[in-house]
């Protein structure tokens, strides 16, 4: 006989459609087996036993934002800064692309010293090297500049809610609105753009009942790649005292949202999978994406959005090749074709 839980797992899974009460009930199970083995079922119904590599330069490390849990707001004085330039952000995707990337991400603080033209040209230079999908990160901007990028061959827009509870984003973003953030990821959808966003589990006052109002607007938006990762605490920001999130909480999180949305591209978080001590992962519950950094190591240090003592000086080779080996020696497979 069916429990209560897995009666509610199946309807979701039928209707695709859950209320904010559900989500929260499932939200707190303390044995989400089932969930995350209904969360897998789906993923390899849709994308069978494969991983899509995607590689993320971190071009910039200035940002003129003040959030309150991040290593690069612009209050932190004590990081080191630094600015790739146009032809080192083109090499660096020259070489990932060699490397078998087949998706490359470009990822800053919203620095604005990369006007709309400069982000033209290199789109329009990346996009040369070959069959491969771009994706932009780079925070707020005007419904102009956005249009302008998708012309120029942007294929996708990551840009994430960081929580649907309006009154605490704006607590901890007070350069910004939790309105401006909708406003954009709405524009994105509207010009044509693969749209991502996502949220952050753990952060200083927030409940269940937002996180499930989270989920619920990653579907609203009918985003098509969502990253949950967890809160961390960085020791040069306002709330370095907070504690951690939880990863196992996150991982549900991610099952739910598989289950909830299907199709939805779903990353493996670094910030998971740095802080999980569980015998649960984001791969196991659902994630059919990983996303690896591959601007140089001394680059990485000075990209802190929350502390990680796991970087290590490689080549984007050679970390290619170790990436394969996790998915491959996990029983999983590479997409090979660009996704």
């Amino acid at each position: 006989m069916k429990t209560m839980t897995n009666k509610l797992i199946d309807k979701i899974l039928q209707e695709s459609k859950a209320t904010p009460e559900e989500l929260i009930s499932l939200l707190t199970l303390t044995s989400p087996g089932a969930l995350y083995a209904a969360a897998v079922g789906v993923k390899e119904r849709l994308y069978g036993r494969k991983i899509i590599l995607r590689g993320i330069i971190e071009f910039s490390s200035h940002c003129g934002c003040d959030c309150q849990y991040c290593g690069l707001y612009c209050g932190n004085k004590k990081l080191p800064r630094y600015r790739f330039t146009e032809d080192e952000i083109v090499n660096y995707a020259r070489e990932a692309y060699a490397a078998g990337y087949k998706s490359i991400i470009l990822q800053s603080g919203e620095d604005f010293f990369y006007d709309a033209d400069r982000i033209s040209s290199i789109i329009r230079q990346i996009k040369g090297l070959g069959d491969l999908i771009l994706t932009l990160s780079i925070g707020e901007r005007s419904h102009e500049e956005y249009a302008q990028w998708y012309r120029d061959g942007a294929d996708r827009y990551l840009l994430k809610h960081e929580t649907a509870d309006e009154a605490l984003y704006n607590a901890l973003h007070p350069h910004a609105s939790f309105k401006s953030r909708l406003a954009c990821l709405w524009d994105l959808k509207s010009i044509g753009y693969q749209t991502g966003s996502g949220f952050m589990v753990g952060l200083p006052g927030q409940t269940l009942a937002s996180l499930a109002r989270d989920i619920l607007l990653l579907q609203e938006l009918s985003v098509d790649m969502a990253g949950i990762g967890i809160y961390i605490p960085h020791p040069d920001t306002p709330l370095a005292a907070a504690a951690p999130g939880s990863p196992a909480l996150a991982i549900t999180c991610v099952a739910l949202s598989r289950i909830l949305m299907k199709k939805v591209h779903l990353p493996s978080t670094t910030s998971i999978e740095a802080e999980s001590t569980e015998k649960y992962t984001s791969l196991s519950a659902g994630a059919n994406v990983i996303m690896k950094k591959i601007e140089a190591y001394q680059f990485r240090k000075m990209y802190e959005i929350y502390p990680n003592p796991k970087i290590f000086d490689k080549s984007i080779l050679e970390e290619r090749m170790e990436l394969e080996e996790f998915v491959l020696d996990r029983g999983l497979k590479i997409e090979r074709t660009v996704q």
